[in-house]
């Protein structure tokens, strides 16, 4: 197990310590299943003479590097908090209990049991830089349902936590597995904006990383982000956090993957349709330098 601070104090990505930070507030669903925490209104029966009366929420820091400018949320949450916080993840029961904090959730349902649109432009993007029939590692692919190549592979493993019973084709592998295998492309696809320590996730995936490897890591870009290219002040405008507790920019990612050794070769920027919401995922293509 990887040692870590529990509030961060560098930058996730690049490990600078020059961070902005400002106040904000962590979404009751995450803080009761990470903290047990509920919202509770303060009133004048409390008998408190110096604090204001009014609801009270998990409290929470947004943090900025000011060199790469990553923004993420400045608890980093533990093996444990993260267990508890995916613990049956978008089952009948999580769903039910997330619908009793957030009733507009029943519209996002429906979309997680179906294979995304984008990705037949993803595979577009990526199908020259690959042989006709890539051999594929999907780093927390879940049931594979959203896996790259999914129709068109030599073999197609997952590597993921939650023990879901995979589609047909795809095969489980663990860590110790991963290098034993010649890889043409390893995927991590809407995953790094959940984790406490993404550069630490990237770390385990080397051993898959072959000489001729190619790593595809894929994150949303997330609307504050990309409607403000650039800009350093970001903190004081992210008054929430939930479950993306990590929003990226290209150079930020870049600045990571730097750090491990690797090299970005193509970065892509696409418009998508998520159901609900009109979106942009950003996707970085890097091998060892």
């Amino acid at each position: 197990m990887v040692n870590r601070e529990l509030i961060a104090r560098q930058c996730i990505c690049c490990g600078g310590d020059r961070l902005d930070k400002s106040s904000a507030v962590l979404m009751p669903f995450v803080a009761h299943r990470v903290f047990g925490h509920e919202p509770v209104e303060i009133t004048e029966e409390w008998g408190l003479r110096d604090l204001r009366r009014g609801m009270a929420y998990t409290l929470c820091n947004s943090l900025q590097c000011q060199n790469c400018g990553a923004l993420f949320l400045d608890y980093r949450f533990t093996d444990e908090q993260m267990t508890a916080l995916y613990r049956n993840y978008r089952d009948e029961a999580y769903n039910s209990e997330r619908i009793s904090y957030e009733p507009g959730y029943t519209a996002v349902v429906a979309h997680y049991e179906q294979r995304a649109d984008y990705l037949a432009e993803v595979e577009a993007w990526l199908a020259p830089h690959l042989p006709e029939a890539p051999a594929v590692l999907d780093w927390g692919g879940d049931t594979g349902i959203n896996s790259p190549f999914l129709k068109r592979n030599s073999l197609l493993h997952i590597h993921d936590i939650s023990g879901v019973d995979l589609l047909q084709g795809a095969c489980r592998v663990d860590v110790e597995q991963i290098g034993e295998q010649k890889y043409d492309l390893v995927a991590c696809s809407q995953v790094l904006e959940h984790v406490p320590s993404p550069l630490e996730l990237v770390r385990r995936m080397l051993p898959a990383i072959g000489p001729q490897t190619l790593l595809y890591l894929e994150v949303p870009h997330e609307a504050l982000v990309r409607e403000n290219p650039g800009s350093k002040g970001l903190a004081p405008l992210k008054r929430h956090w939930h479950e993306h507790v990590n929003f990226y920019n290209e150079t930020a990612l870049c600045r990571m993957l730097e750090r491990l050794g690797l090299q970005v070769v193509d970065s892509l920027h696409l418009p998508v349709d998520i159901g609900w919401t009109r979106s942009e995922v950003l996707g970085v293509l890097a091998r060892r330098a």
